[in-house]
């Protein structure tokens, strides 16, 4: 058994990006940014007005309140601006500011007065007018040339808006890890299947297909092969047919006489990396690179076991195959006193909650058994314990992490 750091350098050793793609922003949620994005346009691309209203040459009239502005051309959103010697323009929201303009005023400040001899609209404008307001100008929130997301971002709605908006329809992203899972043992049945005598129903590979998703991968086979040495063979065969980066199994890596998947990995002429990690949940975890050149990973069968040997093995694989960078580390206090074994790198779930006066604290959920699926199901964030201690008192820092190493982790009021 070797330690949780040992076994992470060994499984990503010499892990990088694993290619990029094209894709188009609306197909991007979700996806990792290969290249920075560099507007290539000004973001207003020209001055206009914030809000309906009448634009005004206002700079060097301290009276404008009290004068009569009379009206030279309606502007509308989309129209040019027009090229008079007016002094006031009637304007909506967004429409090109003319050049002389230099404030903006809102339609609710503007009385309406007779019209002209000539016939054009008159207005009074009430309260002050002040040089510069409610105008947007050319190039205030992005300049050309101007790198607005960077390499590694993770594109989610709010950046794919910022895209659109300065025209860009194309953006290239980090091609994404095809993940295969096999499920072993004869006991489980699909989800809706009757469960025969000795029976339980598969929800890690549901779980799994979900989560890698989230994680950045893509699933590109799912397939259960109970106890059945060929039928592992025949699907690793498979697997690879599709194309897999990442072969990842669940149960039959440990000691026990249905333990088939080492020693169908040796007959293969896969090169193991490690089995058996000082990991809490998920010791037997066995990782292997086969001699087609793609990676395995054999997660123990428990569910929260395979959680945990997704979560803090498997993605720090997949970030290095994104292009992106070790996961930023992050800790906050104990929330309460925590029984823990020293020398195993001990995984927990929990929540994060912010006390009344804001401060944040890491609270582990009671029930951690890794069969127990309710109390995982309410989790919000993952906890881990310093390896090098026993019982954790509470109020010590211990690191927290995201459910999905994309997301930050979560908290909730307390």
């Amino acid at each position: 058994m070797i330690g949780y750091r040992e076994a992470v350098e060994r499984l990503c050793g010499g892990a990088d990006r694993l290619g990029v793609q094209p894709c188009a922003p609306g197909d991007a949620v979700g996806r990792v940014l290969a290249h920075e994005v560099v507007s290539p346009v000004a973001l207003p691309p020209f001055d206009n007005a914030a809000l309906d209203g009448v634009a005004l040459v206002a700079a060097g009239r301290p009276d404008a309140t009290a004068q009569v502005w009379e009206i030279g051309a309606r502007i509308a959103a989309g129209q040019p601006a027009p090229q008079d010697d007016a002094s006031a323009w009637e304007i909506m929201t967004g429409a090109p500011l003319p050049a002389r303009a230099d404030t903006v005023v809102p339609v609710e400040r503007i009385e309406a007065l007779p019209a002209a001899a000539s016939g054009a609209s008159r207005i009074r404008v009430q309260g002050d007018v002040v040089v510069g307001a409610n105008i947007r100008r050319c190039g205030e929130d992005v300049q050309p040339g101007q790198c607005v997301l960077p390499a590694g971002h993770v594109l989610d709605p709010a950046a794919l808006m910022l895209v659109a908006g300065l025209g860009i329809d194309r953006i290239t992203v980090a091609r994404r890890p095809r993940v295969a899972v096999l499920a072993t043992g004869g006991e489980i049945v699909a989800a809706g299947t009757p469960l025969p005598p000795g029976g339980i129903h598969d929800a890690t590979s549901p779980y799994l297909r979900a989560a890698l998703a989230a994680a950045g991968a893509e699933p590109v086979f799912v397939r259960r092969v109970g106890d059945e040495v060929p039928v592992f063979h025949a699907a690793v065969d498979a697997a690879l047919a599709e194309g897999a980066d990442l072969v990842l199994s669940t149960g039959a890596v440990s000691k026990g006489c249905y333990d088939f998947v080492p020693s169908a990995l040796q007959a293969r002429g896969a090169e193991t990396l490690f089995h058996g990690v000082a990991l809490r949940p998920g010791k037997p975890v066995l990782a292997a690179r086969l001699r087609e050149g793609a990676m395995f990973v054999g997660l123990p069968g428990n569910p929260l076991s395979t959680a945990v040997g997704l979560r803090f093995l498997v993605e720090p694989l997949l970030r290095a195959w994104l292009g992106l960078p070790p996961e930023t580390t992050c800790w906050l206090p104990l929330a309460d006193d925590c029984r823990s074994r020293a020398g195993l790198h001990a995984v927990l779930h929990g929540t994060l909650r912010c006390d009344r006066d804001g401060r944040l604290h890491a609270h582990v959920a009671q029930a951690q058994a890794s069969f127990r699926l309710l109390p995982f199901s309410q989790a919000t964030a993952w906890i881990t314990l310093p390896s090098d201690l026993g019982d954790v008192a509470a109020g010590t820092p211990v690191q927290v992490h995201g459910l999905s190493h994309l997301q930050p982790p979560a908290w909730m009021p307390a």
